[in-house]
């Protein structure tokens, strides 16, 4: 259950150990005469703190001592039965009571040699565990004696932890119990070994009850008039808390708490709460006991002796009285030593104890997150109503945006507010408060100290604020404020203030109390604050880097959605690139991190695969490309801080013959959704994520029917830690089951689906709906390699044209086609083909069967020839080449007229 394997044990090591504490300088005498008493016996001495930590081991031959060396019980190593399973430490911890483990019985394997007996050493005044004392041996030195021998070594030692308390806490002890429990008197056996002895609290009630009842019992002894309280446990039962005076020899004057519990029949389990029942010797002599002479019999090969433990004690059915006497009822309660104290030290104890406490709990519920509004939301759940009536947390807007706070403090807005009733008539959340320098709050801002006011009413300044609410405040029954600056490594974040009404007026003393736990709150908001910082930073450095507004084309009609995570940014980004010949690219990638080099890395990625887009690499070449990038980045970062990998899908959609072509690096599917409704995902071979390199990247060829979506995502979407991705799929595709959308409300389908709450990952979705070029849009030609065919080819474009009413165009595009024929022609070879796209430019095509690739160059005055693609290049608002399977293609764009290029915008709106 704990994780542990018997054959891997890892015994942490602690190095920052407190060697010269207060248990170790109570053990010393009694180790010393124990360590005497085993001389020659082969038995080491080992004592642990309260964490089952390894403090000193004595005693023990060489071999001994090496063997334990080996298995790591030495100083220093920690044997808590959650780190090494069952042992004679950590199991006696863990029980409270003496145990002994023998061979196998240990957990670890390598611990199967030795045999131990542990005890534990409590303190005698609070019956706390504060460290076990434990004997370890071999197996065949092993002997059950051992563990009365320790049990009583460790009684030594809390009578030594005992002697160490003052004379005053000593005596009122030593008298309440040689009046209530004379069993346990000097001379008398230890608790536990007569009969009728009451079990120790550890080994009946949790911890939780255990300091709920001593806070009840702290409240009793503040109470003057108070004799009796009842406090219920965890369990349901119900415990009886007595009151009575004490007084010790010397006339020292206390109190006592007694505890019991709901007694049974006779014989029945009993419980118990701890009573420390150990008191000092008369005189200065040590009690040490002695080992016994036969401490080492022989134990026969292969059997294991059974450790010998005292039966359980009978219940007695005595109860403590409210006087000196003891009546015995049947049925009745036992009563138990719970805590021993002053009436005036008592209450300023139980206040100081419910101080640290209010204190604890601020350190551990403030700041479980790094939202600024949610830390003061939780500093004001801490505060009402243990230390304020009413709480309000004000911070400046700047701090909230994440920024540094203004040198101005005298507008703030209500972040928090904390109230034990309502209608207060306190400003609510969300309103801006102004405080002018002679209010409390201004001038706590001003001089960076808690300011008290004891009696509002009599604050002028704190009324200026504004009159007509205050007096409804004051009329509200709030009578003492506490104003706190909220600062933090040198900048001033807010101002809290505590409100309290007249029946506890604020005091003195509490003006630290208040300025500690604003401070304690104050580190975590500007831990926020500084998230916040970082995290819009982050964002903005993303969002600059993903495409603002989407590249003008007719060949899809995209819409996309980019969602931040919660805990921040990574490097998920989207893209849309249109290409030659009125094909366009979809893109989707996926930096593994988060934060500014997660952003700063995806900017880098979604640039390159722009620059590889443009030069119209086929999409498997272009992950390639891409992930020989982003090996080369890795290696580059010396610091360690590399990509990590990322993912990417890419897809090249033909609006002239419908063929998508995909390639996916380590990405998931994407989603198709043809015009019928029903949804796919593509079987897109699955390659390597980038970074990894080594295995080629293989791609798939889709026709799409004109009106389908591609939907294109990043993990995201579909993963959660709450959900399989199996389901996440599911939700998806019954999302996408609606044809007839748009796009922009397929994305927001898909989003209130799938993200209802803000997601944990950043979430990328590109959703591109398919559209194709009419065939009146499309003109193509086959030629063969002839001159001739140069002058044809001419007027079959001038015919093209002035049917599509591009007489404009005519003079440019013939001389263009002209130059690209020739040129095919002569330096290329069949096949040879023309072809015309009327889209939102222009686009003049020529094809052949040759890869050479053209180079434009600058002719001399002199040279007869070399101008043509200059020419081009100069009429041509864009031109390049792409290679093909079969050759290339040479192609040029341009612009159309502007009353033709307003009606060609009108007709794809109309089409889409």
């Amino acid at each position: 259950m704990l994780g542990l394997v018997p054959d891997q044990l890892e015994i942490p090591y602690q190095e920052d150990l407190d060697l010269h504490g207060r248990l170790i300088h109570a053990a010393a005498p009694v180790l010393d005469k124990v360590e005497g008493e085993l001389t020659g016996t082969r038995v080491s001495v080992i004592l642990c703190d309260e964490k089952a930590r390894v403090l000193q081991r004595r005693g023990g031959d060489p071999e001994l001592n090496r063997s334990l060396d080996g298995v790591c019980l030495a100083v220093g190593f920690a044997f808590a039965e959650q780190i090494a399973g069952t042992n004679g430490i950590g199991t006696t911890l863990a029980s409270r009571k003496p145990s002994y483990v023998f061979g196998s019985e240990h957990f670890a394997a390598c611990m199967h040699p030795f045999a131990c007996a542990g005890a534990p050493i409590r303190d005698p005044l609070s019956g706390q565990v504060e460290g076990i004392l434990d004997l370890t041996c071999r197996r065949s030195d092993a002997d059950p004696a051992m563990l009365k021998f320790v049990r009583d070594a460790a009684h030594a030692i809390e009578q030594r932890l005992l002697e160490q308390a003052t004379q005053r806490e000593r005596d009122l002890l030593g008298t309440f119990l040689r009046t209530h429990h004379a069993a346990s008197l000097p001379g008398g056996p230890p608790c536990g070994e007569h009969e009728g002895a009451l079990p120790s609290i550890n080994d009946v009630l949790g911890r939780a009850d255990q300091a709920l009842l001593r806070e009840r019992a702290a409240e009793l002894i503040s109470s003057p008039h108070r004799l009796m309280a009842q406090v219920e446990l965890f369990d349901g039962q119900v415990a009886t808390l007595m009151r009575r005076s004490v007084l010790g020899p010397s006339g020292e004057a206390g109190i006592a708490v007694e505890v019991s519990l709901p007694g049974e029949a006779r014989g029945a389990r009993r419980m118990s709460v701890t009573a420390p029942t150990v008191v000092p010797p008369p005189s200065d002599a040590l009690v040490i006991p002695t080992a016994p002479k036969d401490f080492k019999p022989p134990v026969p090969s292969g059997a294991v002796p059974e450790p010998r433990m005292a039966p359980p004690p009978e219940p007695v059915t005595a109860v403590a009285s409210m006087t000196k006497e003891t009546t015995t009822e049947p049925g009745a309660s036992e009563g138990w030593l719970l805590l021993v104290g002053e009436l005036g030290v008592g209450q300023l104890a139980l206040r100081a104890r419910q101080r640290l406490e209010l204190l604890y709990d601020a350190s551990v519920r403030i700041g479980t997150t790094l939202d600024v509004t949610h830390t003061a939301e939780e500093l004001a759940d801490v505060i009402i109503p243990r230390f304020a009536d009413f709480v309000s947390v004000d911070l400046s807007d700047a701090v909230l945006c994440g920024d540094e706070a203004a040198h101005d403090m005298g507008v703030l807005r209500r972040v928090a507010l904390g109230a034990i009733l309502e209608d207060s008539h306190l400003a609510e959340v969300g309103e801006l408060v102004k405080f002018v320098p002679s209010t409390p709050q201004g001038r706590c801002l001003a001089g960076r100290e808690a300011v008290l006011e004891p009696d509002l009413a009599e604050a002028h300044g704190w009324k200026a604020i504004d009159p007509v609410r205050t007096e409804r405040i004051l009329r509200f029954g709030i009578h003492s404020l506490i104003a706190a600056p909220m600062y933090a490594r040198g900048a001033t974040l807010g101002v809290v203030s505590f409100y309290r009404s007249e029946q506890r007026a604020f005091e003195e003393d509490d003006l630290r109390l208040a300025e500690e736990l604003v401070g304690r709150a104050a580190l975590s908001i500007d831990n926020a604050r500084r998230f916040t910082h970082e995290h819009n930073m982050a964002l903005a450095l993303q969002r600059s880097m993903l495409p603002r507004g989407l590249p003008s084309q007719s060949a899809v009609e995209v819409a996309h959605r980019y969602l931040p995570a919660y805990g921040g940014v990574s490097g998920d980004w989207y893209d849309v690139i249109p290409l030659s010949g009125g094909r366009v690219a979809l893109a989707v990638g996926d930096v593994v991190g988060h934060g500014l080099h997660a952003a700063a890395t995806m900017g880098r990625l979604r640039t390159a695969m722009q620059n590889f887009a443009v030069l119209d690499l086929p999409a498997e070449d272009l992950l390639a490309c891409l992930d020989e990038l982003v090996d080369r980045l890795d290696s580059d970062q010396s610091d360690g801080a590399g990509i990590m990998g990322a993912t990417c899908l890419y897809a090249v959609y033909d609006p002239v013959s419908r063929n998508c072509t995909l390639a996916r690096a380590g990405h998931p599917l994407p989603a198709l959704v043809l015009p019928d409704g029903t949804v796919e995902f593509p079987d897109v071979p699955a390659g390597p994520p980038l970074g990894l390199g080594g295995l080629p990247f293989e791609t798939i060829d889709l026709e799409i029917p004109e009106g389908s979506e591609l939907v294109l995502y990043t993990d995201g979407l579909i993963e959660e830690r709450s959900r399989d991705i199996d389901v996440g799929l599911a939700l998806l595709r019954r999302a996408l089951t609606h044809p007839s959308r748009p796009p922009e409300e397929t994305c927001k389908a898909v989003v209130e689906a799938l993200l209802p709450g803000r997601p944990r990952d950043d979430v990328a979705l590109l959703v591109a709906r398919m559209h194709a070029l009419d065939a009146d849009q499309v003109a193509s030609w086959k030629l063969s390699a002839d001159p001739a065919n140069v002058s044809k080819v001419r007027g079959a474009v001038t015919e093209q044209l002035d049917r599509w009413g591009l007489e404009e165009l005519e003079f440019t595009t013939e001389l263009m086609v002209s130059e690209l024929v020739t040129n095919a022609i002569r330096y290329a070879r069949e096949p040879i083909e023309v072809r015309l796209l009327r889209d939102c430019t222009l686009i003049c095509e020529v094809s052949d069967g040759s890869s050479t690739s053209p180079r434009m160059r600058r002719a001399t005055s002199n040279d007869e020839g070399g101008r043509g693609l200059f020419l081009v290049a100069q009429l041509a608002s864009r031109w390049g080449t792409r290679y093909t399977a079969n050759g290339k293609v040479i192609w040029t764009e341009q612009n159309l007229p502007s009353p033709i290029l307003r009606h060609t915008e009108r007709t794809s709106d109309h089409a889409a």
